[in-house]
């Protein structure tokens, strides 16, 4: 094992672990600013990245330098060539990226590393870490070709990194999901807090830039959190991290974190390409949808929170993925769609994407183009079409949306 022969880097310091289908890495991205903002040197490794490899591995709440990324690379291929020699099968990129994220905590050093899961959680390369603090955020049906298809099954094989006397901080998940977390957390001993039990959402109100909230902690109320993000999913993704950086410190009904570092650290939260802005007038944004719940999530922010007389979205998915539901999901709140494709190998065709795009939007609502550039130019065309109130959103994969932000000149963060 590579960990093994770099010297258990992971070993060196505490990790809180998140696994889940969506709001992994802006929980995780929540979680590092509070943990910032209270004092704490971070770590944070996420999956996959929207435009450069560097973003996935953080130290001080931004992503390392090319040049750091190398050495990294240079410091322990000499050991990976070691474990390749001794298996069949070569370790994979991936495999390889979370040594070195290990790796790179522990060089810091970091006073906690917060690190997302690639896919799934018991077979996860990252799960060779003993997270005290287990994060599930919301599941739902994805990388079916990996996971299969049942919801149980896939909730199984995310509760592989709640350990033997972690505790559990569980989103709100459908009932047969909750329940095998629940089992989970019986088998292993673990103490658990969920989402509108032990922790919640109080309060939500729309507010320029993002949301004012207030948010039910493990350790009591804490009042107007400003969170510069959009949506109703993010201001519950922002309760399940306030209550993970609880339980990292013990808190609870007679221990408070500093309501004012609590505020401070979700000011400065940011999570490129979620519902985010790249340019105004007309309003562009980029969401990293990939599935139907992360495209119902954003149908739902774009239709409580901004009243666009005309939308339109750019769509490009990949192959694998479930374009029919994600389509289905943005057809209420979208007036006009502009399919598309990116450069992964793996994209789906946007004539293949039209023909199931077709029964749910109509051929008067759809436009092919197949390069992104000339489809984001084509969607910003047709909301200027009306005098005032169009938006563009460009979404359908990680893939699309970290391109989108390359384009508008948004640096890697």
């Amino acid at each position: 094992m590579l960990t093994h022969v770099l010297g258990d880097p992971h070993t060196t310091y505490p990790v809180v672990h998140v696994a889940g289908t969506n709001g992994k890495t802006s929980t995780s991205r929540m979680i590092d600013a509070l943990f910032t903002r209270i004092g704490l040197r971070t770590g944070r490794y996420t999956s996959p990245h929207l435009q450069l490899a560097t973003e996935r591995i953080s130290v001080d709440g931004a992503p390392i330098d090319p040049e750091r990324y190398v050495e990294l690379y240079r410091d322990i291929e000499p050991f990976v060539g070691m474990v390749d020699a001794k298996h069949d099968v070569p370790m994979s990129k991936f495999e390889v990226l979370t040594g070195m994220a290990f790796a790179a905590f522990a060089d810091a050093p970091v006073d906690v590393a917060v690190v997302e899961t690639g896919m799934g959680g018991t077979w996860d390369a990252t799960n060779i870490a003993d997270g005290r603090i287990a994060v599930i955020t919301p599941i739902g049906i994805d990388h079916v070709e990996y996971l299969g298809g049942d919801l149980a099954g896939i909730a199984g094989e995310k509760a592989g990194i709640i350990k033997a006397g972690s505790v559990a901080l569980i989103a709100e998940q459908p009932a047969e999901a909750m329940k095998v977390l629940l089992e989970r957390v019986a088998e292993v001993d673990a103490m658990v807090a969920r989402f509108g039990q032990e922790f919640g959402v109080v309060r939500r109100d729309v507010a320029v830039g993002g949301q004012l909230l207030t948010l039910q902690g493990l350790g009591g109320i804490y009042d107007e959190i400003f969170l510069p993000l959009h949506g109703a999913h993010q201001a519950a993704n922002a309760a399940l991290a306030l209550a993970a950086v609880e339980a990292f410190f013990g808190a609870g009904a007679d221990r408070k974190l500093d309501v004012d570092a609590i505020r401070e650290g979700f000011a400065l939260v940011t999570s490129p390409g979620r519902l985010e802005r790249v340019r105004s007038t007309p309003n562009v944004f980029v969401d990293a949808a990939h599935n139907p719940a992360g495209a119902r999530a954003l149908a739902s922010a774009l239709d409580s929170e901004f009243g666009f007389r005309k939308l339109v979205a750019v769509v490009g998915v990949m192959a694998e993925k479930d374009a029919e539901g994600i389509l289905a999901a943005l057809e209420p709140v979208v007036h006009e769609v502009v399919l598309t494709t990116n450069s992964s190998p793996r994209a789906m065709d946007p004539d293949v994407l039209a023909g199931i795009a077709i029964p749910i939007f109509g051929e008067d609502r759809i436009v092919v183009q197949p390069r992104l550039d000339d489809a984001i130019e084509e969607a910003i065309r047709l909301t200027e079409e009306e005098l005032s109130g169009g938006g563009v959103i460009v979404t359908g994969s990680v893939v699309t949306a970290g391109e989108a932000r390359a384009l508008f000149g948004k640096e890697p963060a």
